[in-house]
């Protein structure tokens, strides 16, 4: 299976695709459309495990992506063997879920695998914690 297009394109991961991946997947989503840049990049996220499959992002992600005004109407999916072909970045939010990323990838994966918090974050910051289990 070939690229979808020419548009660069990058796919958030966390495990369940409930809170972390879809943050970033619309804080990703506002910063390309904020820089005019959404006919160059095209951006999902999906999660490592299927338990949440099919529902809407946690209450809590939904809070944080609202207080900046930035909006969310993606549902939590697993992600595919297809993935590893079809984006150019795949991007985890912590160490166990790169390495899950790392056995999962069929051979000849296409995809660079990344961790989010390298870019932009302080070297003692880089891993994004998973709010799903803080309570509030």
């Amino acid at each position: 299976m070939g690229k979808r297009s020419q548009k660069s394109s990058v796919l958030m991961v966390c495990v369940g695709n409930l809170c972390r991946s879809p943050i970033a997947e619309a804080v990703m989503r506002d910063v390309v459309t904020r820089a005019g840049l959404q006919g160059e990049w095209h951006v999902e996220s999906a999660g490592i495990e299927d338990w949440h499959s099919g529902r809407r992002p946690d209450e809590r992600a939904l809070n944080v992506l609202a207080r900046h005004n930035i909006d969310y109407h993606g549902k939590a999916r697993v992600l595919a063997p297809e993935d590893f072909f079809e984006f150019d970045y795949i991007f985890a939010m912590d160490l166990s879920n790169l390495a899950a990323l790392r056995r999962m990838a069929p051979k000849g994966t296409t995809a660079k695998l990344l961790i989010l918090g390298n870019f932009g974050l302080k070297p003692d910051e880089r891993i994004i914690e998973d709010p799903y289990y803080v309570s509030t």
